[in-house]
C-alpha cells in the first residue's frame, strides 16, 4: 500500500467531470458574492463524486442519488446536534456503527458510509441556526445533484467492454480450435488468448459487483471448456486411429461441430451485446449426439476402444453443462440480460434478492460477523474521538474523529499503511499548500484555478496511490476552507496537529487488535461451503416432504449463508491488501468465489420458486443427487480445513444429473425447475471443486 501504484484504477473521464462539479459553485458563488455558498455546494460535490462510477446509467445514477440525499441529512444532522455535546456524540456514534456495518454491503457502500460520517463531523463543529442548518442541507444536496447529472451528461464509454471484448476473443479461438486436429509438437490449443483474457479481467478481481462476477465466471468456464476441448480432441484421434469405421469417430466429430457453434454464438454475442437465441436447438442437438455415444458405449464389449468412449462421454457430458453454463452468464452480460436480471431481483422478497442491502446486514448483525467487529471497533473510536474532542476544545479538532474514520479500516494492513500515509500525505499537503499561499499572489481566481487542479489530481490519480490522495485532499481542504477568508496558517497547523493525533490513536487502537487475512481465508471459504450445504440440505429436505411449515428454517440458514458470503467477500477483499499477497492468488480466490456465486444463485432460485410451483412427490433420483451434492460441499470443506481428499471421492455429479433428468415427468413444472437449476449446482460445484483443490495444492506447497 505504501509504494502500490494501481493503475487500472486511473480514469481521468470521471476526474475531469468530478472537477468541473466542484469548481462550477465556487464560481457561481463568487459571481453572486456568496463564497460561503458555494463551497457548501462544492463540498457537497465532492462529496457525491466518490460515488460516481463507470457503471451503467440507471446504477450510477440511484447511487449518486441515494449518496445527495444522505450526505444532505448528515449536513442537516450535523448541525443541529453540534450545540448538544452529548447529541452530538451519541448521534455520530451511531452513525459511525452502521458506517461500520456497510462494509458488508461492498466497497461503494462503506465509501458512503464513511463520507456521509465525515460530512457528519464536519458540519458538527458549525455554529449555525435551524435555518442556517436547512439552507446548508439544500445547498449540499444541490451540489450531489449537479454532480450526478454532470456524470450522466459526461457519461464517455460502456461498463466492461473490454473485458467483453477479450472474452469474445477468447471464445471465439476455442470455436475455432474446436475442430483443428492436435499436434504433439504445439503449445496447447488458445494459450495465447487465454493469458490476454486473464490479464483484461485482472482489474475486476477488487470489484464486487454482480457484473464483474459474471465476468471472472465466464473467464472461468471458458477454462473448463477449453480443457475440455483439449480431452475430445485427444480422444477423438485415438478413437480414429483405433478403428477408423467406428460410428463413435462421426458421432463425436459432429458434436464438436456443434460445441463450435455454440462457442461462435458466445462470442457473436459478447461482442455484439445481443442474445445468442439459436443456441436451444443446437444444445439440444449436443446433448443427442451425447446420448447417442452413451449407447455406443453401453453397447461396446470390454476393450480399449469402449474406454476411450466412455471417457469421451464423461467428457461431453461436462462440456455440455459448461455451454449452458457460459451461455446462461452470456445472456445476463449483455445489456438486455442485465436489465432483465434486475428486473428479476427487483421482483423477488428481499430476503432472496442476492445483492440485498436489508438482507445483507441483517445476515451480519452477528458477533462473527468480520462487518460487525469492524463497525464496533468503528464507533467505539469514533465517540472517543469525538468525546475528546469535544471535552479538550481546540483549534478545528473535528479533524481528529474525521481522520479516524478515514484511516480506521476492517483490515490491519489497510488501517496501519493509510495512518502513516494520511499523516504524511496531510504533512506534505500542508507544505504544499503554505507554499503555494507564500509564493503566489492571493486571488479568488487562482485559488478557484488550484482547487479545480487539485480536485482533478484527487480523483484522478488519488484512487491508483493513498499517499497522492492524501496530499491532495490535505492541500484542497486548505484552499476550500481558505476561499472563505479564513486564515491559511491557521487552518494548516490546526489540521495538522489533529490529523497527527488522530492517526496515531488509530493506529494505537489496531496495534491493540490486530487482523491478519492470510491465516483466515480458507476457514472461511469452509465456513461458507458449510453454510451453503446447510442451506442446500434444508432446502432439499422441504422439497422432499412437501411442506411449507419451514419457512423460518430456511430464512435461519439463509442468512447464516449470506452472512458467510459477505465475511468471505470482505476477507478476500482485505487479503488483496495484505503484503505478499501475489496476482495469481487473488485470481484464484476470485474465480473460486465466482464459482460459489452461481451454486448459491441455483440454490436460491429453487428457494424463490418453492412455493411458486404445485407440490409432487419427490424423485428417488434427486434424493441421491441431493446426498452427492452435500458429500460434495462436506468434502470441499474438509480439504479447506486440511483435511487430505482424493478426487476419486468426490461423487460423480453429472451422472446423478442425467439420472435425474431421465427419471419424471419434464413437464412437470417443479420437476422442470429442478432439471434446470441442478444442472446450475453441478456445473459450479465441479468447476469449485477443482479450484479448491488447485487452493489447496498451492496451499500446502507453501
Amino acid at each position: 500500500m505504501l509504494t502500490r501504484f494501481d493503475s487500472s484504477r486511473l480514469s481521468p473521464y470521471m476526474a475531469l467531470r468530478n472537477s468541473i462539479g466542484v469548481v462550477l459553485p465556487l464560481i457561481v458563488g463568487f459571481a453572486l458574492d456568496m463564497p460561503r455558498g458555494g463551497v457548501v455546494v462544492a463540498s457537497g460535490a465532492l462529496n457525491v463524486a466518490y460515488s460516481d462510477g463507470s457503471d451503467s446509467y440507471a446504477q450510477r445514477a440511484k447511487r449518486m442519488l441515494s449518496s445527495s440525499a444522505l450526505c444532505a441529512l448528515a449536513v442537516l444532522l450535523g448541525v443541529l446536534s453540534g450545540s448538544h455535546n452529548v447529541a452530538a456524540v451519541i448521534i455520530a456514534t451511531v452513525w459511525a456503527f452502521a458506517a461500520g456495518m456497510l462494509v458488508a454491503a461492498g466497497t461503494t457502500a462503506a465509501d458512503l458510509g464513511v463520507i456521509s460520517l465525515v460530512t457528519l463531523l464536519i458540519y458538527a463543529a458549525q455554529p449555525l441556526t435551524a435555518q442556517q442548518a436547512l439552507i446548508s442541507s439544500g445547498l449540499a444536496l444541490g451540489g450531489g445533484l449537479l454532480q450526478t447529472a454532470l456524470s450522466v451528461a459526461l457519461w464517455p464509454v460502456q461498463r466492461y467492454e473490454p473485458e467483453r471484448r477479450a472474452l469474445a476473443n477468447f471464445f471465439l479461438e476455442l470455436a475455432r480450435a474446436a475442430e483443428q486436429p492436435l499436434s504433439a509438437t504445439s503449445a496447447p490449443p488458445v494459450t495465447a488468448h487465454s493469458t490476454q483474457a486473464q490479464e483484461a479481467l485482472s482489474s475486476l478481481d477488487s470489484e464486487t459487483s454482480i457484473e464483474a462476477v459474471r465476468y471472472r465466471a465466464l473467464l472461468s468456464q471458458a477454462e473448463r471448456i477449453r480443457l475440455s476441448l483439449l480431452m475430445l480432441s485427444r480422444l477423438h484421434l485415438r478413437m480414429q486411429r483405433e478403428s477408423p469405421a467406428y460410428s463413435g469417430v462421426r458421432i463425436l466429430g459432429d458434436y464438436l461441430k456443434k460445441a463450435k457453434q455454440v462457442l461462435q454464438a458466445i462470442s457473436d454475442s459478447l461482442t455484439s451485446g445481443m442474445p445468442a437465441e439459436a443456441c436451444k436447438e443446437i444444445l439440444a442437438a449436443c446433448e443427442a449426439l451425447t446420448l447417442g455415444l452413451r449407447r455406443e458405449a453401453d453397447s461396446l464389449p470390454t476393450s480399449f476402444l469402449a474406454a476411450v468412449t466412455r471417457d469421451a462421454r464423461f467428457q461431453m457430458d461436462a462440456l455440455n453443462g459448461q455451454l449452458r453454463a457460459a451461455l446462461d452468464l452470456t445472456a445476463n452480460a449483455t445489456p438486455a440480460g442485465q436489465a432483465a436480471f434486475a428486473k428479476q431481483e427487483a421482483k423477488q422478497q428481499w430476503s432472496l434478492r442476492f445483492s440485498g442491502l436489508l438482507a445483507t446486514l441483517r445476515a451480519n448483525l452477528n458477533l462473527k460477523s468480520s462487518a460487525m467487529r469492524h463497525a464496533i471497533r468503528l464507533a467505539a473510536m469514533v465517540a472517543l474521538g469525538n468525546g475528546l474532542e469535544r471535552a479538550f476544545y481546540w483549534h478545528r479538532s473535528y479533524w481528529l474523529p474525521m481522520t479516524i474514520v478515514l484511516v480506521l479500516k476492517p483490515e490491519f494492513t489497510t488501517t496501519f499503511s493509510r495512518g502513516l500515509l494520511r499523516i504524511g500525505g496531510t504533512i506534505v499537503g500542508l507544505f504544499l499548500a503554505t507554499a503555494l499561499f507564500r509564493f503566489l499572489p492571493v486571488s479568488a481566481t487562482l485559488q478557484i484555478a488550484l482547487i479545480f487542479v487539485f480536485t482533478l489530481l484527487l480523483r484522478w490519480v488519488g484512487p491508483a496511490n493513498y499517499g497522492i490522495f492524501a496530499v491532495a485532499i490535505s492541500a484542497l481542504v486548505v484552499l476550500l476552507i481558505a476561499i472563505t477568508g479564513v486564515s491559511p496558517k491557521e487552518v494548516i497547523w490546526a489540521r495538522g496537529i489533529n490529523t497527527a493525533a488522530g492517526g496515531a490513536l488509530t493506529l494505537l487502537a489496531y496495534w491493540i487488535w490486530p487482523t491478519w487475512e492470510r491465516t483466515q481465508v480458507s476457514d472461511r471459504i469452509a465456513a461458507m461451503l458449510d453454510a451453503y450445504r446447510e442451506y442446500f440440505h434444508a432446502l432439499a429436505e422441504a422439497y422432499m416432504r412437501n411442506e411449507t411449515s419451514s419457512a423460518r428454517e430456511l430464512d435461519r440458514v439463509r442468512l447464516r449463508a449470506r452472512m458467510a458470503r459477505t465475511n468471505l467477500e470482505a476477507s478476500i477483499d482485505r487479503l488483496g491488501a495484505e503484503p505478499g499477497t501475489t496476482t495469481e492468488q487473488m485470481h484464484q480466490l476470485n474465480a473460486l468465489l465466482a464459482s460459489s456465486h452461481r451454486f448459491v444463485h441455483a440454490v436460491m432460485a429453487l428457494d424463490a420458486a418453492w412455493l411458486h410451483t404445485a407440490a409432487v412427490p419427490a424423485r428417488t433420483a434427486f434424493r441421491a443427487f441431493a446426498a452427492d451434492v452435500e458429500k460434495t460441499l462436506e468434502l470441499l470443506a474438509a480439504a479447506l480445513r486440511g483435511k487430505h481428499v482424493q478426487l476419486n471421492e468426490f461423487p460423480d455429479l453429472r451422472e446423478d444429473h442425467h439420472i435425474l433428468v431421465q427419471s419424471g415427468d419434464p413437464k412437470i413444472e417443479r420437476y422442470a425447475l429442478v432439471n434446470v437449476e441442478a444442472d446450475r449446482i453441478v456445473n459450479s460445484l465441479n468447476t469449485l471443486r477443482e479450484q479448491v483443490m488447485d487452493v489447496v495444492r498451492a496451499k500446502n506447497a507453501a
